[in-house]
């Protein structure tokens, strides 16, 4: 079965932070693509550890926004 998930990726210090919204799955990589590569591969090992009846069904994207605020 095939998956389309969201993911965010933050940089803390020398470290990008990859995130799968929908599962709350993260990892770290020294590079953009070695965190997406390392997320990829943690939200596979997810998958295979949960029972294929509860595996995520997903029947819409997610709606994806940025919010703007000024603090004073």
């Amino acid at each position: 079965m095939n998956y389309a998930f969201t993911t965010v990726i933050t940089k803390e210090d020398k470290w990008y932070v990859a995130e799968c919204i929908e599962l709350g799955v993260a990892s770290q990589g020294k590079s953009i693509e070695k965190a997406q590569d390392n997320l990829r591969e943690a939200v596979e090992l997810y998958l295979e550890d949960q029972p294929k009846n509860r595996r995520p069904r997903f029947r819409r994207e997610p709606l994806i926004s940025t919010m703007y605020i000024s603090h004073v």
